[in-house]
């Protein structure tokens, strides 16, 4: 299913990513005014037919697939057929609100109520904690495909393809990235946002729309560190390979033993680190 199919409503044609600001700035014991270019920060509200759901901060732009990509990750839905149609919400003079989007679901009312509590009971009562989280998630997931294979190399040349993608990034220094590549090392899309787990989503959802999951033939990296939220969220869309610019945390790793995902770290400068499946990386 493509992203500009009848089911998916929003259009990106214009989103406001970068905001100018004035500013002092300070060097070598001498200051001048000058103008900076910032992130933009907003809060997107998510509603499931007409019904508020979830409220995040984000970075403007892709909103259709940052919504499609959160609820495919975190279990709310299990598939793309299950999305329908996802719309901006309608302010009271019939304008679009730039802030706001409802999506229909095509899920039957029982089951996605027995969803929405499984989720939201594992994050209230516990969020993160350990082994509790680990389980559940395992038991949601499948594990990725075994026969995916990478060259150093290619590992080697995709923290510079990932920072050439970040456009944003690069006029503000201010947001984090998620690519999707190719096991040739091709990058297939590339997401930025002010959250790391948006960027994410974004992209997952990127491939969710676009009939590619699972990702299970392809590599995914971010630019900042690689937490167990991360992991899960790759977990869920098949990912078997996920790099990072930086450090996994403990619970990551622990996380992508459990699944059979492989870990790379501090991908950069030449170098790079595996923590867990080196199988999938050749000549390991």
């Amino acid at each position: 299913m493509k992203s500009d199919s009848a089911h998916i409503a929003i259009r990106e044609d214009a989103a406001d990513e970068v905001r100018e600001r004035r500013a002092i700035g300070w060097r070598g014991g001498d200051s001048s005014e000058r103008i900076e270019k910032l992130a933009v920060e907003e809060p997107l509200e998510i509603r499931l037919a007409g019904r508020r759901f979830t409220l995040t901060m984000r970075t403007p732009g892709h909103d259709d697939e940052l919504a499609a990509g959160f609820l495919f990750a975190e279990g709310f839905i299990n598939d793309a057929s299950e999305l329908g149609e996802i719309r901006r919400v309608r302010g009271r003079k019939g304008a679009p609100e730039p802030n706001a989007i409802d999506i229909i679901l095509n899920v039957p009312a029982d089951g996605l109520r027995a969803r929405l509590k499984r989720n939201f009971v594992m994050s209230s009562s516990c969020g993160v904690c350990g082994k509790t989280s680990i389980d559940s998630i395992r038991r949601r997931v499948t594990p990725p495909a075994d026969s995916a294979r990478v060259a150093p190399a290619t590992l080697l040349a995709l923290s510079e393809k990932l920072r050439a993608g970040q456009r944003v990034f690069a006029a503000t220094g201010g947001l984090h990235g998620a690519a999707i590549f190719s096991l040739e090392g091709t990058m297939l899309a590339i997401r930025e946002d002010v959250g790391r787990h948006n960027a994410v989503d974004k992209v997952i959802g990127y491939a969710l729309t676009n009939a590619m999951v699972p990702l299970a033939q392809h590599i995914m990296m971010v630019s900042g560190r690689l937490s167990f939220e991360i992991v899960q969220k790759a977990a869920a869309a098949g990912v078997p390979i996920l790099a990072a610019v930086s450090a996994p945390s403990s619970l990551a790793v622990e996380l992508a033993d459990e699944i059979g995902t492989t870990i790379v770290g501090f991908l950069r400068d030449g170098s790079f680190n595996i923590y867990t499946r080196p199988d999938r990386i050749s000549g390991t």
